[in-house]
């Protein structure tokens, strides 16, 4: 059985406000941490982003990061941190980043790209491909994805 609202009115007034939180928090990463997100890119609240380094993190548009993803823009061990370091991490446009997914700094992933859940992405990711698994490594290539980084 399904569950059902007695007001449909409640249930989409409910839909609008998780919306409008949801764009609020983009717009805040992107006026207060100066990080470069488009306006449109889905963030889970139970995402991860790096606010070490937050100008060093660009997120193109129509892309969906999944829950418990995460997405780091430095590393403190190899001294890559702070004002030194302009490596920056770039996640492309159309892409999803699936649940538990590492993106480590310095990384490059291309656009229309789908990271498979818990992968460990460590390396460049090239554009229209499935990237899986610890390290993440090419599933399939020449992928089409539409908004959000489903399938075509």
């Amino acid at each position: 059985m399904r569950l059902r609202f007695v007001n449909q009115r409640v249930f989409m007034w409910l839909v609008w406000l998780r919306d409008s939180l949801l764009w609020l928090r983009t717009w805040y990463f992107r006026t207060v941490y100066g990080m470069k997100i488009a306006p449109d890119v889905r963030i889970s609240f139970k995402a991860r982003l790096d606010k070490t380094n937050p100008r060093c993190l660009e997120i193109g548009e129509k892309t969906y990061v999944a829950f418990d993803a995460i997405i780091l823009a430095h590393d403190y061990a190899t001294r890559r941190h702070g004002g030194g370091f302009e490596q920056v991490t770039r996640i492309g446009s159309n892409c999803f980043i699936g649940c538990g997914s590492i993106i480590l700094p310095g990384v490059t992933i291309g656009d229309q790209v789908i990271v498979g859940a818990g992968s460990v992405v460590t390396k460049d990711v090239p554009a229209g491909s499935i990237v899986g698994g610890n390290p993440a490594k090419v599933l399939r290539s020449d992928i089409q994805t539409i908004a959000y980084g489903r399938l075509a």
